[in-house]
């Protein structure tokens, strides 16, 4: 196991070399090192860089949208819940609401958890 592992190590410094050593005439190439990566800058993605950040780690957040306008913004309707204390509401509507807004392609027993504990 510690064979293959050094072994793909060095396929990846050979790789990574390789590629490194080109020069681009149009820009500088400039290396960047991270503790950690975050792909998305959804809620989640934002929210465990933050935690990571305040760790003292090195975090690289990449999305392909500008954060404003990540999935959990432009959301159908936000982040919600249940709550009851106004008018009469109820989870399962919740997780109706939330089911049709995903085509029916959701996981509805993970959807109908999170609605119930909302």
């Amino acid at each position: 196991m510690i064979k293959n592992c050094k072994k793909y190590i060095q396929f990846m410094h050979t790789s990574y070399s390789r590629f490194s050593s080109l020069k681009s005439k149009a820009y500088d190439v400039i290396d960047h090192h991270y503790d950690a990566v975050i792909v998305g800058a959804g809620g989640a993605g934002l929210r465990s860089a933050l935690e990571l950040s305040k760790n003292k780690y090195k975090v690289a957040c990449i999305s392909k949208l500008f954060p404003t306008r990540s999935h959990t913004v432009a959301a159908q309707g936000g982040i919600n819940a249940a709550l009851g204390n106004m008018t009469e509401d109820d989870w399962r509507w919740h997780a109706y609401d939330t089911i049709k807004g995903s085509d029916w392609l959701g996981d509805q027993n993970a959807i109908h958890y999170m609605c119930r504990e909302a």
